[in-house]
């Protein structure tokens, strides 16, 4: 088995300036944020000096004797300099272009994960590559849409699911942003939604997964990734072509290795090697920071 770190390199208006003491110094277009980040347990390179003077704002965590990491923990931003309540950032790679809107939020949360510039290369070459063929994308957990709006961009039909209103809106604009239409929109839990299209019998090409370590859905549907994943994969395998089709899982979650994605995927996928390993984000002062563990494979 060969388990690959891969970074996200086709960034132009993204950096990771530094990471330590348990946060991340971040450039997004032309503003830069100071934000947590469990994994950073290291020393700063730069110094907290130099810090305060780069950022723009710095997010912090309200206190919670049973934080877990990768829990979601409400917190606050505090504003360092002037910046706008929202912002567009381009992506670029060598076969596409999208432009997405960001904004400081509660969670800490801008609006992207950088680190899926990978899978987005991935998604936009294998459906471009199927040469205009009608293919249909299902994203779930599907955040804010970039995913959505690059596979609507390389030509599949979309289907978008999440449980949050405000992400189904906030993906509708970055839609919007790409001169894109007829994403559609479903807010719903995930899971109860994948269960309803097994039963309706329907198929896709492509089928994309970014699921939290926990989470509640519409009607306050507990959502635990150890319990609940094996089941969506099971699931998926049920909706997935065996032909003329991709599945791309990423895992957040801090101690959970890439070999467990690979573990459930074999138990219900037939397929012999998918790709596997782990996402990182390449820093200037050489801390590279981990972000996570994806698996994707097509055929």
């Amino acid at each position: 088995m060969n388990l690959k770190l891969l970074h996200p390199a086709s960034w132009k208006e993204y950096e990771l300036l530094d990471s330590g003491n348990f946060e991340k110094l971040e450039r997004f277009g032309n503003v830069i944020l100071i934000r947590p980040e469990p994994q950073a347990i290291w020393e700063r390179v730069l110094t907290d000096a130099e810090w305060q003077k780069l950022a723009h704002a710095h997010f912090t965590r309200e206190q919670k004797d049973n934080f877990r990491f990768g829990e979601e923990v409400k917190g606050g931003w505090k504003k360092l300099k002037n910046i706008p309540d929202s912002w567009n950032i381009k992506y670029e790679s060598q076969s596409f272009e999208i432009t997405l809107r960001l904004a400081l939020t509660g969670f800490g949360h801008v609006g992207i994960f950088p680190e899926q510039g990978e899978n987005w290369n991935f998604i936009f070459d294998t459906v471009a590559g199927w040469n205009n063929q009608k293919s249909r994308v299902l994203n779930l957990f599907a955040y804010t849409g970039a995913a959505s709006v690059v596979a609507r961009a390389a030509g599949a039909e979309v289907t978008h699911v999440d449980a949050s209103r405000p992400g189904l809106n906030w993906a509708n604009q970055n839609m919007q942003l790409n001169q894109l239409t007829d994403i559609r929109w479903v807010y719903e839990d995930a899971l109860k939604f994948v269960k309803r299209e097994v039963k309706r019998g329907n198929k896709y090409n492509g089928i994309i997964m970014d699921p939290p370590p926990y989470g509640r859905g519409p009607e306050g549907e507990k959502w635990t990734l150890q319990e609940k994943l094996n089941e969506l994969i099971y699931l998926a395998n049920q909706l997935l072509e065996p032909n003329h089709s991709f599945f791309i899982l990423s895992m957040y979650a801090v101690g959970l290795s890439p070999l467990v994605g690979m573990n459930v995927v074999k138990t219900h996928f037939d397929v012999a090697e998918p790709e596997c390993g782990e996402f990182f984000l390449k820093s200037n002062t050489g801390r590279d920071l981990p972000m996570g563990t994806f698996l994707r494979f097509s055929r």
